[in-house]
């Protein structure tokens, strides 16, 4: 029932809040990403999507790419973990903080993943306003070194509980 809350608000307020992102739409698809090196991360991006059945949410793409680096899932707690994650690495606005919000109050069983996400963002390197286009080209695992020290890298397999 609580997940289902969560999706009526995230269907609900979606189009609001893109309808006023100030941001191109990458205008590329998951078969244009396939066609990228098998190591880099529009590959890697692409098989993602298509593993996950997802198509890219114009204007808001790298949110798909947060996944992909961070390991976080795609259930309704990881993305909340995951917007804390982005909040301990930098990242502001009113729909994280929506998120953030909604996620404790709604899932407070999950405080200490949470709190382990945000710190997680907070001692990586700042990522959060990559022009993630512009490193599709790029190898997955070096971006991934140059965001998180090796500590860290083994912790991603970790984070999601």
């Amino acid at each position: 029932m609580r997940e289902k809350l969560i999706m009526w608000l995230f269907d609900n307020t979606q189009k609001i809040y893109l309808k006023y992102k100030n941001r191109e739409p990458w205008n590329i698809s998951t078969e244009d990403l396939l066609l990228y090196k098998k190591n880099s991360l529009g590959y890697n991006l692409g098989s993602f999507l298509k593993r996950n059945g997802f198509k890219l949410m114009p204007k808001v793409e790298r949110h798909d790419v947060f996944h992909l680096i961070t390991g976080i899932g795609t259930k309704i707690k990881d993305e909340i973990a995951l917007q804390y994650l982005c909040y301990g690495n930098g990242k502001r606005g009113s729909y994280l903080y929506m998120a953030i919000l909604t996620g404790i109050i709604v899932f407070p069983e999950y405080l200490k993943y949470y709190i382990k996400s945000y710190r997680l963002g907070k001692n990586s390197n700042m990522f959060h306003h990559f022009n993630f286009k512009k490193l599709l080209n790029e190898d997955l695992k070096e971006l991934k070194k140059m965001i998180f020290s090796k500590q860290q890298l083994e912790q991603l397999h970790e984070v999601s509980i």
